[in-house]
């Protein structure tokens, strides 16, 4: 099966009920695996409304876990350096995403692709919706 990285927008967007959930389920159908890391999360707990929290703890519960180890750090530490002698800001916890995603083969999802310019990582725009 084909591994692919959720960013924290999808996962917003499955927990609320929108089109990302839909279009898990045929990502799920279709024999792909989702998976999140640990920024992921942080950043879902971060925001989530108060009747949220036990749909919150099922998602991450059905999805993988990709760890951020000391190779995910330094591929986005690399990131922040290239891009910045480029002059263009990348933020760690995007970076931290990328390179989780490019550890379980570089497919991402996102509601924000200009945040991920690393033409190691495949991402695909999940438009949010209301």
């Amino acid at each position: 099966m084909a591994a692919v990285l959720l960013d924290t927008t999808v996962l917003i967007d499955v927990l609320r009920g929108r089109s990302a959930a839909d279009r898990l389920r045929r990502m799920r159908s279709a024999g792909y695996t989702p998976h999140v890391c640990a920024v992921n999360v942080e950043e879902v707990a971060r925001g989530l409304r108060a009747t949220e929290a036990s749909g919150a703890r099922m998602l991450f519960a059905g999805v993988g876990m990709v760890p951020l180890t000391e190779a995910e750090g330094w591929r986005a530490g690399e990131w922040r350096r290239e891009y910045a002698a480029r002059g263009q800001t990348l933020s760690q916890a995007d970076c931290l995403v990328a390179a989780a995603a490019f550890a379980v083969g570089g497919r991402l999802v996102t509601g924000n692709p200009r945040h991920f310019p690393m033409p190691e990582v495949d991402v695909e725009h999940w438009p949010a919706a209301e």
